[in-house]
């Protein structure tokens, strides 16, 4: 079989279920891969979680502080020591066998990276998921990754026994401390296990992690990453553009269940020996906290948060002097913010892109060569374009679809929508950009139907869907708003049924309604009533005219 774009052939692999690589796409269908650097060359056998641990005790950070978090500091040797026991408890007590797919739901806290750690070590493809989905939106994710094994924040596992109890293939819900109290099932299986563990000897091509988007149809996506993707990142930018070392120490609010968050707060640490700080509620007065009790020098969080961040400085209530770089992402960065931050704080802030697709950032500002209100320029070993819908490259200064290749790219789970993503070898990542003409990019807007709201894709069919289950509701429509605080907000536009009466009562009736039903970020925070919903004559909702009133 002839590979597409030159790719080269899978290498070994170590998954004795091999359900992950029998649903990647088929290679004619991959994006192109840039894996000709230096810095993006593996072995053919490679354990990502052994690189993050292990191999930091052998070179000689054993005793460097890993992970801050829960009133806890862990050194090297301690994470290492705990995520062998939890490694020989998954494959002991629990029979995970390489290949297998493992959820794991929590809130940002180092027993959740620890159990990551573990599963990864024993050859497992991980699910992260967000601690605020419910029952239904589990199921879908458990259903498509054919998942039976889930471990859990006993604190927060009933919508996940919930999901179990309806779900075909999730047979076993394993609860974990997330306190670092060490007293759940999970904790006490695996405290008289040894600290030493052989990992399975995984190929570099073994997928490691499954990264769930929901789609601007609410149905989710799971993006396929394999172990050297997972180390290519921080390879690549935590290295090139961070400059990341041992002393660094990193905080910020991204849930670790978004490769956003993974990658800023689990993986650039522990690739480097540095240190996360983790924060299970990460507002900004948490975060400015942090940074001061613990000079945090890393900060990774969305817009939002630093508009918080910077009245707190203003009031003079932020010690910031810690920092030396603050990450922005999630969505863009507006201009004003970019020149209040550094014009107050004295600290670069970098604007940045990436997606769950290309797994972390692949275009951002560098510190000496960043320009409000634009997002900057590739990250090394990746290549950009603007194109119209036929894929013909566009001149600077015209706005069209952001195209990007680069050593990553999208790989969705037996998915139709693969071929929505990659073009011609390049992936679309549904934003218009420009580039002007020293070679910026410039964010312009989303191409499609996502609502990007304080760094959070929300589908507006899905909240539809959510709002339509409740009596009162007869036709809705949800669209994005323009939001000074959040970037977008969730807006909705609601016919009621026949003698409802849409006052304040109401609204507050369907807010709670939907929170209840579907992760609670995802609730309109702007509500409409109206008499009717503007339609086509083939009577499609014409959410175009929604946006222009």
């Amino acid at each position: 079989m002839a590979l597409a774009w030159g790719n080269p052939p899978l290498g070994p692999t170590a998954h004795v279920d091999t359900f992950a690589r029998d649903n990647l796409p088929p290679f004619d269908l991959w994006p192109k891969l840039l894996l000709d650097r230096p810095e993006f060359q593996y072995p053919e056998y490679l354990n990502a979680a052994v690189e993050l641990t292990d191999r930091n005790v052998e070179r000689g950070f054993g005793d460097r502080i890993a992970l801050i978090g829960n009133g806890r500091r862990r050194t090297y040797k301690e994470l290492t020591d705990w995520t062998n026991r939890l490694a020989h408890a998954l494959v002991e007590n629990y029979g995970v066998k390489p290949g297998n797919r493992v959820l794991i739901r929590s809130g940002n806290n180092p027993a959740l990276v620890a159990a990551w750690l573990a599963a990864t070590k024993v050859g497992a493809v991980v699910v992260n998921t967000m601690p605020m989905l419910r029952a239904g939106e589990l199921k879908k994710i458990v259903d498509k990754a054919e998942i039976s094994l889930a471990l859990c924040d006993s604190r927060i596992a009933d919508e996940l026994i919930a999901c179990a109890k309806d779900s075909k293939f999730l047979k076993q819900v394993v609860s974990f401390d997330g306190t670092s109290n060490h007293d759940a099932e999970l904790d006490r299986v695996a405290l008289d296990k040894p600290v030493t563990f052989e990992a399975v000897k995984t190929g570099r091509d073994d997928v490691a992690l499954l990264g769930f988007t929901s789609g601007t149809t609410g149905e989710p996506k799971a993006t396929m990453h394999f172990h050297r993707d997972l180390l290519m990142i921080a390879d690549g930018y935590a290295k090139e553009v961070l400059k990341v070392t041992p002393d660094d120490v990193f905080v910020g609010s991204p849930p670790l269940a978004f490769t956003f968050g993974l990658g800023g707060l689990a993986i650039f640490p522990l690739r480097f020996g540095a240190t996360a700080t983790l924060l299970e509620n990460a507002s900004p007065p948490n975060m400015m906290q942090i940074i001061d009790t613990y000079k945090a020098t890393i900060c990774f969080t969305a817009p939002t948060a630093y508009r918080a961040m910077l009245a707190a400085f203003d009031k003079g209530t932020a010690d910031l002097s810690s920092l030396r770089i603050a990450v922005s992402a999630g969505e863009t960065l507006p201009a004003p913010v970019f020149e209040e931050w550094t014009k107050k704080t004295k600290k670069p802030i970098l604007d940045g892109i990436g997606s769950t697709e290309m797994l972390h950032i692949f275009i951002t500002n560098r510190i000496g060569d960043s320009v409000a209100g634009a997002t900057g320029r590739p990250v090394g070993g990746y290549e950009a374009k603007i194109v119209d819908d036929n894929m013909k490259d566009l001149p600077q200064g015209e706005v069209g679809r952001l195209a990007v290749r680069g050593p990553i790219g999208c790989r969705y789970l037996a998915d139709k929508r693969q071929t929505g993503y990659v073009k011609e070898g390049w992936n679309l990542t549904g934003d218009t950009f420009m580039q002007d003409k020293d070679g910026r990019f410039h964010f312009v807007a989303r191409a499609d139907d996502m609502i990007v709201s304080a760094g959070y894709n929300i589908a507006g069919p899905e909240v539809e869907a959510a709002l339509l289950t409740h009596e009162h509701v007869a036709e809705c429509a949800v669209i994005g708003a323009p939001d000074g605080e959040r970037g977008q907000i969730v807006e909705a536009f609601i016919v009621l049924k026949a003698g409802v009466v849409g006052d304040e009562l109401c609204r507050k009736t369907l807010q709670d309604h939907v929170k209840a039903t579907i992760a609670p970020y995802k609730y309109p925070r702007a509500v409409n009533f109206v008499e009717a919903l503007p339609k086509t004559e083939s009577g499609k909702i014409q959410r175009f005219r929604l946006r222009h009133q």
